[in-house]
């Protein structure tokens, strides 16, 4: 999938963010802005076009929801850098570094608030239908993240490694959640019916789940020069992330000391780091990560095999780029 045309295809929506984060303070509109003017690729967004378009919709009809969701996701990473004390996101600062702990705190505040505000008021003479149904999908969707959020949280504090089952069900609520979101809020924009919006959420949710899978592959085993991130940042700051939680499995007693070595330590040299990586993989972790993924690609396509037209082909392909991405 070419992300040029991904980019073309959500400039509108970029228009309206932009003119839905608009105001005074200026300063705190501008941190609001801030992340969607230095980056991100607007997948949930595009999902959300696409997804209505699949069902006969149009794209006026899910610009509302596509800027929505992609509110609602900067303000999960804006306070995710807040709660993770990061301060580089985009290659830019993160917003509380840039403006401030108070400001980054209102802007993530304000992007949440705002994005209910906008998926409403195209229908705030209406008691019930489309609306109520769009603010009920998100606000569940939010709620799931903060309790994904939290699973992972207790995850890092606790001294115990996960199994697959618990990772699966954290990521299904902190990264799934609102890609299961958006494409049932594409489908209920279209006005189409519940058998329609429960094909679409399980495309969703699958891809979604496919993304953080080959997102943390790419977290432990990815070249810097296209991550952007230090060689094992992942490792180093003990994520209990799948490829890891598998290699720790399948490593044996030398193999797993050399992990574990590097595993949480902050203080880490960069050839034992480096030797972490290269024991993971030896371990064939890749090839299993990805055979995960490709199983819940699969589900996804099978969600929505009853469809045709060009909408259907757009979101196979960015499922295509979402589990092929380069490490």
């Amino acid at each position: 999938m070419k992300l040029e045309k991904l980019a073309k295809t959500t400039s509108k929506i970029d228009s309206f963010l932009s003119s839905r984060l608009s105001g005074e303070p200026k300063e705190l509109y501008q941190a609001a802005r801030y992340l969607i003017e230095h980056g991100g690729k607007r997948l949930r967004p595009y999902m959300v076009i696409k997804s209505c378009q699949l069902l006969g919709g149009t794209t006026r009809q899910a610009i509302p929801a596509a800027a929505a969701i992609e509110m609602v996701h900067n303000f999960t990473l804006v306070h995710d850098d807040i709660m993770d004390n990061d301060v580089i996101r985009h290659g830019v600062p993160t917003v509380h570094v840039r403006f401030g702990m108070p400001n980054g705190i209102l802007a993530g505040d304000l992007l949440f608030s705002r994005a209910f505000e906008t998926i409403s008021k195209p229908y705030l003479h209406q008691l019930e239908g489309v609306g109520l149904n769009l603010v009920t999908t998100l606000a569940k969707a939010c709620t799931d993240v903060c309790e994904g959020q939290s699973l992972d949280i207790s995850m890092a504090k606790s001294s115990k490694i996960p199994n697959e089952t618990q990772y699966i069900k954290m990521i299904e609520k902190k990264t799934s959640s609102l890609f299961v979101a958006s494409c049932a809020m594409g489908a209920i924009a279209a006005n189409k019916n519940l058998s329609d919006v429960i094909r679409l959420s399980t495309f969703g949710r699958n891809l979604g789940i496919s993304f953080q899978i080959i997102d943390d592959l790419i977290g432990v085993l990815g070249d810097p020069r296209i991550t952007k991130k230090p060689v094992g940042n992942d490792i180093r700051e003990g994520k209990k992330s799948l490829p890891i939680l598998m290699a720790i499995k399948k490593a044996g007693k030398q193999e797993k000391k050399i992990i574990l070595n590097a595993f949480g330590n902050s203080s880490v040299s960069k050839s034992d780091v480096e030797k972490a990586i290269s024991t993971i993989s030896s371990l064939g972790i890749e090839t299993a990560i990805k055979q995960k993924a490709a199983y819940h690609s699969d589900t996804a396509k099978k969600a929505i095999s009853i469809y045709d037209g060009p909408a259907k082909n757009e979101l196979l392909s960015l499922l295509d780029f979402v589990v092929e991405r380069s490490l």
